[in-house]
């Protein structure tokens, strides 16, 4: 069972559009496919609810200490949505579970300085300390037009002690699909190509090291 934990220390980076959008991209490649949804919004559990009937469905559990006990026993892909501001002591139950670990980044100063100190907390735990858990960073919603997300990514890259395993461009398609139970792996259009081009990166990284 693969398990991918998805956190940060802070809400509104997209870890629930990261979630979502790897739980549509398992469950179309044929992988049977659960979220455990710790966030207290729950988007990621309501996602799952909303999937339409002619989607490959995928399972949902409420986060808890014993999330994993009521995952389906034949769940080949797990997903995990963790709290926001999340603690060591938070994420103790899931990444004893984890076999990657992803970290959400938005393109400002802000959030690149709240991250930094984010990532330097995970660098002190057991597993990761040991590089027993691989760690990846994800550049959520750039603009790559602009000098701000250029720039942002560059310093990113710079000064954290975890790869950008990806870039992820800002776009409203996340926001509608998500709204209708779907995500970018469920439609085979032109119109969403570029998107999933976008997590080629991501997915072989995930692969190589789960």
């Amino acid at each position: 069972m693969l398990t991918t934990v998805v956190a940060s220390s802070k809400g509104g980076c997209g870890k629930s559009t990261l979630v979502t959008q790897m739980a549509s991209y398992w469950s179309q490649a044929g992988k049977r496919t659960a979220i455990v949804d710790a966030d207290r919004q729950q988007s990621s559990l309501r996602w799952a609810g909303r999937r339409p009937e002619n989607s490959p469905s995928v399972a949902a559990v409420e986060g808890s200490r014993k999330a994993f006990d009521r995952v389906p026993d034949n769940t080949e892909r797990v997903i995990v949505d963790t709290p926001a501001g999340v603690t060591e002591r938070d994420l103790e139950p899931y990444l004893d579970k984890a076999d990657v670990l992803l970290v959400p980044v938005l393109p400002s100063g802000f959030d690149l300085e709240a991250t930094l100190d984010f990532l330097h907390m995970l660098r002190g735990i057991g597993r990761i300390k040991r590089g027993k858990l691989p760690v990846g960073l994800v550049g959520n919603r750039l603009k790559p037009w602009t000098n701000a997300s250029q720039n942002s990514l560059t310093e990113l890259a710079e000064r954290a002690p975890f790869p950008v395993v990806a870039e992820l461009r800002d776009s409203q398609a996340y926001v509608l699909l998500t709204g209708l139970g779907k995500g970018i792996f469920d439609y085979h259009s032109e119109q969403v190509r570029g998107h999933q081009e976008d997590w080629a990166k991501l997915l072989r990284w995930i692969k190589r090291h789960g």
